[in-house]
Protein backbone atom coordinates (compact mmCIF):
# COMPACT_ATOMS: atom_id res chain seq x y z
CA UNK A 1 0.00 0.00 0.00
CA UNK A 2 1.27 3.48 -0.89
CA UNK A 3 0.55 6.50 1.33
CA UNK A 4 1.09 10.20 0.73
CA UNK A 5 1.85 12.58 3.57
CA UNK A 6 1.30 16.31 3.07
CA UNK A 7 2.39 19.15 5.30
CA UNK A 8 2.98 22.85 4.85
CA UNK A 9 6.61 22.28 5.84
CA UNK A 10 8.78 19.64 7.44
CA UNK A 11 6.88 19.17 10.71
CA UNK A 12 4.95 16.32 9.07
CA UNK A 13 8.14 14.28 8.97
CA UNK A 14 7.24 13.27 12.54
CA UNK A 15 4.18 11.55 11.04
CA UNK A 16 6.40 9.85 8.47
CA UNK A 17 8.74 8.70 11.24
CA UNK A 18 5.84 7.10 13.09
CA UNK A 19 4.58 5.40 9.91
CA UNK A 20 8.07 4.03 9.25
CA UNK A 21 8.43 2.77 12.82
CA UNK A 22 5.10 0.94 12.62
CA UNK A 23 5.76 -0.41 9.10
CA UNK A 24 2.20 0.37 8.04
CA UNK A 25 2.89 1.08 4.37
CA UNK A 26 5.12 -0.30 1.64
CA UNK A 27 5.86 3.16 0.27
CA UNK A 28 5.58 6.69 1.65
CA UNK A 29 5.60 9.80 -0.53
CA UNK A 30 6.12 13.07 1.35
CA UNK A 31 5.27 16.53 0.11
CA UNK A 32 6.30 19.42 2.34
CA UNK A 33 5.39 22.80 0.89
CA UNK A 34 8.42 24.55 2.35
CA UNK A 35 8.23 27.28 -0.30
CA UNK A 36 4.98 28.62 1.18
CA UNK A 37 5.27 27.68 4.86
CA UNK A 38 3.62 28.70 7.16
CA UNK A 39 0.01 28.14 6.14
CA UNK A 40 -1.22 29.35 9.53
CA UNK A 41 -1.05 33.01 8.55
CA UNK A 42 -2.87 32.54 5.24
CA UNK A 43 -6.57 33.08 4.57
CA UNK A 44 -8.86 30.02 4.24
CA UNK A 45 -9.19 30.29 0.44
CA UNK A 46 -5.42 30.26 0.01
CA UNK A 47 -5.08 27.28 2.37
CA UNK A 48 -7.67 25.39 0.33
CA UNK A 49 -6.02 26.33 -2.99
CA UNK A 50 -2.59 25.17 -1.81
CA UNK A 51 -4.13 21.95 -0.51
CA UNK A 52 -5.81 21.22 -3.82
CA UNK A 53 -2.49 21.77 -5.55
CA UNK A 54 -1.05 19.10 -3.26
CA UNK A 55 -3.86 16.75 -4.34
CA UNK A 56 -2.78 17.27 -7.95
CA UNK A 57 0.83 16.48 -7.00
CA UNK A 58 -0.17 13.19 -5.37
CA UNK A 59 -2.26 12.10 -8.36
CA UNK A 60 1.06 11.43 -10.12
CA UNK A 61 1.85 8.66 -7.61
CA UNK A 62 -1.40 6.66 -7.46
CA UNK A 63 -1.46 6.66 -3.67
CA UNK A 64 -3.97 4.62 -1.67
CA UNK A 65 -4.31 7.08 1.21
CA UNK A 66 -3.37 10.70 1.87
CA UNK A 67 -2.54 11.94 5.36
CA UNK A 68 -2.60 15.67 5.78
CA UNK A 69 -0.11 16.25 8.61
CA UNK A 70 -0.86 19.97 8.83
CA UNK A 71 -3.32 21.13 11.49
CA UNK A 72 -4.23 24.22 9.47
CA UNK A 73 -5.00 22.20 6.33
CA UNK A 74 -6.90 19.67 8.43
CA UNK A 75 -9.01 22.47 9.90
CA UNK A 76 -9.83 24.22 6.62
CA UNK A 77 -9.33 22.06 3.55
CA UNK A 78 -10.19 18.41 4.27
CA UNK A 79 -13.66 18.49 2.74
CA UNK A 80 -12.41 20.08 -0.49
CA UNK A 81 -9.46 17.72 -0.64
CA UNK A 82 -11.75 14.73 -0.27
CA UNK A 83 -13.92 15.98 -3.13
CA UNK A 84 -10.93 16.23 -5.49
CA UNK A 85 -8.85 13.23 -4.41
CA UNK A 86 -8.77 9.75 -5.93
CA UNK A 87 -8.19 8.23 -2.48
CA UNK A 88 -9.22 8.65 1.14
CA UNK A 89 -7.86 11.77 2.85
CA UNK A 90 -7.41 11.98 6.59
CA UNK A 91 -6.27 14.89 8.72
CA UNK A 92 -4.69 15.29 12.13
CA UNK A 93 -7.39 17.15 14.07
CA UNK A 94 -9.66 14.16 14.75
CA UNK A 95 -6.73 11.89 15.73
CA UNK A 96 -5.38 14.72 17.91
CA UNK A 97 -8.72 15.01 19.69
CA UNK A 98 -8.82 11.23 20.18
CA UNK A 99 -5.24 11.21 21.50
CA UNK A 100 -6.17 13.87 24.06
CA UNK A 101 -9.23 11.89 25.11
CA UNK A 102 -7.05 8.82 25.66
CA UNK A 103 -4.39 10.78 27.54
CA UNK A 104 -6.74 13.01 29.59
CA UNK A 105 -9.94 11.12 30.36
CA UNK A 106 -11.28 13.77 32.75
CA UNK A 107 -13.52 16.16 30.84
CA UNK A 108 -13.04 18.63 33.72
CA UNK A 109 -9.30 19.00 33.03
CA UNK A 110 -7.90 22.34 31.92
CA UNK A 111 -6.76 21.94 28.30
CA UNK A 112 -4.42 24.36 26.51
CA UNK A 113 -4.56 24.22 22.71
CA UNK A 114 -1.54 25.66 20.88
CA UNK A 115 -1.62 26.25 17.15
CA UNK A 116 -1.16 28.65 14.29
CA UNK A 117 -3.37 31.70 14.08
CA UNK A 118 -5.55 30.01 11.43
CA UNK A 119 -5.85 26.72 13.32
CA UNK A 120 -6.88 28.48 16.52
CA UNK A 121 -9.29 30.75 14.61
CA UNK A 122 -10.96 27.69 13.03
CA UNK A 123 -11.98 26.35 16.44
CA UNK A 124 -11.52 22.83 15.07
CA UNK A 125 -9.98 21.38 18.22
CA UNK A 126 -12.49 23.09 20.47
CA UNK A 127 -15.40 21.72 18.41
CA UNK A 128 -14.05 18.18 18.54
CA UNK A 129 -13.28 18.36 22.25
CA UNK A 130 -16.63 19.96 23.09
CA UNK A 131 -18.39 17.03 21.39
CA UNK A 132 -16.57 14.74 23.84
CA UNK A 133 -17.64 16.85 26.82
CA UNK A 134 -14.47 18.89 27.39
CA UNK A 135 -15.36 22.45 28.35
CA UNK A 136 -12.32 23.94 30.07
CA UNK A 137 -10.45 24.81 26.90
CA UNK A 138 -8.08 27.67 26.18
CA UNK A 139 -6.65 28.15 22.70
CA UNK A 140 -3.57 30.26 22.01
CA UNK A 141 -2.07 31.16 18.65
CA UNK A 142 1.66 30.50 18.83
CA UNK A 143 2.98 31.41 15.40
CA UNK A 144 6.60 31.67 16.55
CA UNK A 145 6.62 27.93 17.18
CA UNK A 146 6.24 27.17 13.45
CA UNK A 147 9.77 28.23 12.40
CA UNK A 148 11.17 26.68 15.57
CA UNK A 149 9.63 23.31 14.70
CA UNK A 150 10.72 23.74 11.07
CA UNK A 151 14.29 24.12 12.36
CA UNK A 152 13.96 20.97 14.48
CA UNK A 153 14.49 22.83 17.76
CA UNK A 154 12.47 20.67 20.15
CA UNK A 155 14.35 21.81 23.24
CA UNK A 156 16.73 24.52 24.33
CA UNK A 157 16.98 28.25 24.77
CA UNK A 158 15.18 29.32 21.57
CA UNK A 159 12.14 27.16 22.30
CA UNK A 160 12.08 28.22 25.95
CA UNK A 161 12.25 31.90 24.96
CA UNK A 162 9.31 31.50 22.57
CA UNK A 163 7.24 29.68 25.20
CA UNK A 164 8.10 32.37 27.74
CA UNK A 165 6.94 34.99 25.22
CA UNK A 166 3.51 33.38 25.08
Amino acid sequence: MRVGVFDSGVGGLSVVKSLLEHKLFEEIIYFGDTARVPYGVKDPNTIIRYSLEAIEFFKNFEIDLLITACNTVSAYALDEMRLHSNCDVIGVVDPGVLALKNAVPSTQADILILGTKATVKSGAYEKGLNLLGYERLTAKATGLLVPIVEEGLYEGEVLQSALHHY
